[in-house]
């Protein structure tokens, strides 16, 4: 069930899996974070650009920031340089833990309105679906972005849910 607490918890798990990979992708050459490797978004930077740029996306809808600057096509080049990104990226992963300790469950019961880009119209569905489909899309691409850290040798940490709140 979404609430407040689901909430809360998956802000932590995201923002902890994004520091985890960012560090593991460190380790890498911009080459080499840039190589086309066959994923949807092509690169391991890409792929972190398309989270971030849906994230943002989201976070418009929901909270009344800025969404994006650029289309959902183009958000694989969202930030080119590296550095650029990983500020970017640890701005809003604190935005939306700041977010989400202010989510209530009265909240969660209504319904979210917003034009889809994708679906070319509008559309509504109840909030704690959309949320729900907010932290699903960023593990998704997240198992992307592992698998393909792991194929070019980097180490990151494990993804297991059960641990975002444990001890290192």
């Amino acid at each position: 069930m979404v609430d407040p607490a689901y909430v809360r918890t998956m802000a932590r798990y995201n923002a902890w899996q994004n520091r985890s990979l960012m560090a593991a992708a460190d380790g890498l050459t911009d080459e080499a974070r840039k190589l086309d490797r066959g994923a949807f978004f092509k690169s391991i930077h890409g792929t972190f650009n398309h989270i971030l740029w849906g994230d943002e996306t989201w976070l418009s809808r929901l909270t009344g920031s800025e969404k994006p600057a650029v289309s959902g096509r183009d958000s694989a080049i969202y930030f080119e340089g590296w550095a650029q990104f990983c500020a970017r990226r640890r701005q809003r992963d604190q935005a939306i833990l700041d977010w989400a300790e202010s989510v209530e469950a009265n909240w969660l019961r209504g319904t979210l309105i917003w034009y889809s880009g994708a679906a070319g119209r509008e559309i509504g569905r109840p909030r704690a679906f959309v949320i729900a489909h907010f932290f699903n899309h960023q593990t998704h691409h997240r198992g992307q972005i592992h698998a393909m850290l792991t194929a070019a040798g980097a180490k990151p940490d494990d993804t297991d849910l059960f641990l975002v709140d444990e001890p290192r």
